[in-house]
């Protein structure tokens, strides 16, 4: 029977999207989950997976057309399940696929007739939801194979979205006994992905599945076999090509199995360097893996689909690297005291950037979305910032005496930000025309009845804004634990969807790497953006009680808002501003402070 293919839910207020590219032909063989098209809306850019398994009999909606949410785009036909596993003899292949094929993680369907009683008696493992914008996940790696034991709430895979990374705990014990989803798969909230049983009987159909996961970058590289014997290393990641004959040797407690697994993986990575210089997407939780072996990911090579570096690749690069250390003597010992004098005297890259040098590189999730959103955000308000200056010796007083007991009470540091952020909520409770959102189609504008604080972090993947929900609410503690929680969780990719979503003022910390002021860019439909500059000790003209002018050596800071003239006049600035200024120089926070 056809499968229709159709426009999905793509968020709450998306309507329709456009079909930007279609990835497959008329004809072409697709499996599960496999990317059929690319759509584009208002909000995001995605692709759209196959429902099933088959052949792409016909392409209802071309490129460039708008189709609304439930519209079709396509029908599948289900003549050619079994065909992904060899993609061109489609019917042929239908009735000997299933014994022959069981490393296409596409097919499991015709799979399951050899094993009826594992789904009976099995859980299925679904993609779970992940926020109420995220429609679908890509599954970047399984952490268990078929046939392995898993516990409760043991990590069984990880999955990626254009928001967050996060690792998929099983919900049941017993034995992973299919795999249905495999790595790289884009599979819809709900969707199938393994079956885990009480029995181990499926084990012995196991050993293929890992090795559909493996081969799947590198099919069409086979070829070239002579570059073979040097990379033989080269998918553990290691730079040095000259001491790699040498490894082996140390490596040899690992198994022997990775020599004859060498050549397919090997031209992959041979083709990889001559086509694409480029350094994909990497996941936050491979790049922690990365830092706390110490591996660079520059010189890694990636065993995941379009080069993509996966969990595994990082931890056999640091196990070939340990193998590896006895090399390391061959080289001159006077080179590792030269090292040291070369970074004081010129500035060098950050590992993680020193790959980056002549090459063109493919624009991560994160960039694209920020590209997009920072152009429509001043394409679409009236932008325009202004700047006070305060002083907030005060504060820097009373951090420096509570501190040492604010840490130990609240197990977080006591930074500027808290302080910054309780005098902006208390100020957008005043001034609720700055709390507040322009509607130009339906010409309204909404004041908000809550401070939800957004908190721009810098992280690894790029520039993000978690939001504290109801952070008017909250004391200068509160505050300060909720921003340490925000912070640390986004650099490690650990954020709820919700948390990036729903925010009515952000905060953005320019001074962090030393800049005194900046200008913001709005995050519509927000009207306003702080930045706190780079607090700075320097001498001041101040009045004393007496009425003198005096020069004192003050803590200054410049804070600088961006808004949107469209609700908000420069007056009105100026008396926000105002607001906080004064709030931050009386320093009246001895109270939140416990002092």
């Amino acid at each position: 029977m056809p499968i229709s293919v159709r426009m999905p839910a793509l968020g709450e207020s998306v309507t329709e999207g456009t079909v930007t590219r279609w990835l497959k032909n008329e004809g072409d063989t697709v499996a599960t989950d496999e990317p059929l098209l690319e759509v584009s809306t208002d909000k995001v850019d995605t692709e759209i997976p196959s429902p099933g398994a088959g052949v792409l009999s016909k392409i209802v909606a071309g490129e460039d057309a708008v189709v609304e949410v439930g519209g079709e785009l396509a029908v599948i036909s289900e003549a050619g399940e079994s065909a992904p596993a060899q993609e061109a003899p489609a019917p042929a292949a239908e009735a000997p696929a299933p014994p022959q094929a069981p490393a296409a993680e596409a097919p499991a369907p015709p799979q399951a007739s050899s094993a009826p009683a594992e789904p009976a008696s099995g859980f299925t493992v679904t993609m779970p939801t992940l926020g109420e914008s995220v429609t679908e996940g890509t599954i970047t790696r399984w952490l268990k194979k078929e046939g392995d034991a898993v516990a409760v709430d043991e990590p069984l895979l990880e999955i990626s979205t254009d928001k967050v990374d996060t690792e998929i705990p099983s919900p049941a014990a017993g034995v992973l006994q299919k795999i249905l989803a495999g790595e790289d798969a884009v599979v819809e909230v709900g969707g199938d992905l393994a079956i885990i049983g009480s029995g181990a009987a499926p084990s012995a159909p196991a050993a293929p599945a890992p090795s559909a996961s493996a081969p799947e970058p590198t099919p069409a590289p086979p070829a070239p076999p002579a570059s073979a014997p040097e990379p033989a290393p080269a998918p553990l990641a290691q730079a040095p090509a000259a001491p790699a004959p040498a490894a082996p040797a140390p490596a040899a407690p690992a198994p022997a199995a990775p020599a004859p697994a060498a050549p397919p993986v090997a031209p992959a990575a041979a083709e990889q360097d001559e086509t694409d210089d480029a350094s994909p997407y990497v996941t936050p939780l491979v790049r922690k893996l990365a830092r706390e072996h110490n591996v660079d990911l520059a010189a890694v090579v990636g065993s995941g689909i379009g080069g993509r570096i996966r969990k595994q690749d990082v931890l056999d690069a640091a196990e070939n690297k340990n193998a590896s250390a006895p090399a390391a003597p061959q080289a001159p010992a006077g080179a590792v005291p030269q090292t040291p004098a070369a970074p004081s005297s010129a500035p060098v890259p950050a590992p993680a950037l020193a790959h980056l040098r002549g090459t063109t590189q493919k624009v991560n999730r994160i960039r694209q979305i920020t590209a997009k959103k920072t152009r429509e955000s001043l394409l679409s308000t009236a932008q325009l910032t202004q700047t006070f200056e305060v002083d907030v010796t005060k504060i820097a007083a009373l951090r420096a005496k509570a501190k040492a007991g604010f840490q130990e009470r609240e197990k977080v540091n006591l930074t500027f930000l808290p302080f910054f952020a309780k005098a902006v909520v208390e100020a957008l409770k005043a001034h609720p025309n700055v709390n507040a959102s322009f509607d130009e189609e339906a010409k309204e504008i909404t004041y908000h009845d809550a401070e939800h604080l957004g908190i721009a972090v810098d992280t690894e993947q790029g520039l993000l804004s978690p939001v504290i929900h109801n952070a008017g609410d909250l004391s200068l503690a509160g505050l300060a634990r909720g921003i340490a929680d925000i912070a640390a969780r986004a650099r490690s990719g650990n954020l709820k969807p919700d948390e990036l979503a729903g925010g009515t003022f952000t905060i953005t910390n320019i001074g962090s790497q030393g800049a005194l002021f900046d200008t913001p860019i709005l995050v519509p439909p927000q009207a306003a953006m702080l930045g706190t500059g780079a607090i700075v000790r320097r001498p001041v003209v101040v009045k004393e009680d007496s009425g003198d002018e005096v020069i004192a050596i003050r803590s200054m800071v410049f804070l600088p808002l961006t808004y949107d003239h469209r609700l908000i006049d420069g007056a009105d600035a100026g008396r926000f501003l105002t607001t906080i200024k004064h709030r931050l120089e009386d320093g009246a926070f001895e109270a939140d402070l416990g002092l």
